[in-house]
């Protein structure tokens, strides 16, 4: 059996170069973590869960025209995704104040915001991935004004619809991260969602209790 050629290794997954040109594998692991890698476990399981979650979402967000890198999954815990040109983005939609919002802003856990608020910080662990503004990324060229358009828009279009997917299970989606990546069409730079959706990247919480049922379980040591 050939070796694959490991491209990146990060927290929660791993790529590796895929069977065609322009395409990898990526590998969801078991590992956990939060506060920059500070905290860590693994739990049983968690990257067959999150390859399937985030399969679930990809699929259906494709359906109503959103683009990803998401072609097929492969196995329980691997997908075959188009290869992109990460944008060093992290991009955080928040409907309901919770985690850094609610610490930065002095806002009670729990208080829906007055709309949905959208968020962008530089993708650096070591620098604890800071909050920056539309100005920061163009003046170090992260992204262009298109790209920012785009990425605001498609956030909102996928915040829209998986507050009605997870509102149909008794769900309620108070914040999510997503990243973007960039795919050329005849030299010409399109901008598709990358990476993952699923509970590490996600906040929900019982939309009876409030029970929270996503990875902040791991950060609280709030166990199950």
């Amino acid at each position: 059996m050939t070796r694959r050629k490991k491209i990146y290794e990060g927290k929660a997954k791993i790529l590796y170069e895929g069977p065609e040109p322009g395409t990898l594998i990526q590998y969801f692991k078991d590992d956990t973590t939060a506060f920059d890698a500070t905290k860590k476990a693994v739990l049983e399981g968690k990257g067959v869960i999150n390859n399937r979650i985030s399969e679930y979402i990809m699929t259906r967000l494709t359906g109503i025209g959103v683009q990803n890198h998401f072609i097929k999954r492969m196995n329980l815990r691997e997908q075959l995704i188009k290869e992109v040109e990460i944008i060093p983005l992290e991009v955080i939609c928040r409907n309901i104040a919770a985690g850094s919002l609610a610490t930065r802003l002095g806002i009670p856990e729990g208080q829906p915001l007055p709309r949905s608020i959208i968020e962008f910080c530089l993708k650096d662990d070591k620098l604890h991935d800071p909050l920056v503004t539309e100005e920061h990324i163009t003046a170090f060229n992260w992204a262009s004004t298109q790209e920012i358009d785009d990425m605001m828009a498609i956030t909102l279009r996928i915040n829209d619809y998986l507050t009605g997917l997870f509102a149909g299970v008794g769900i309620t989606l108070v914040d999510f991260k997503v990243e973007f990546g960039r795919i050329y069409e005849n030299d010409f730079p399109r901008t598709i969602l990358a990476d993952e959706i699923s509970p590490d990247s996600c906040r929900l919480w019982d939309s009876v209790t409030n029970e929270k049922l996503d990875k902040d379980r791991f950060r609280r040591d709030l166990g199950n």
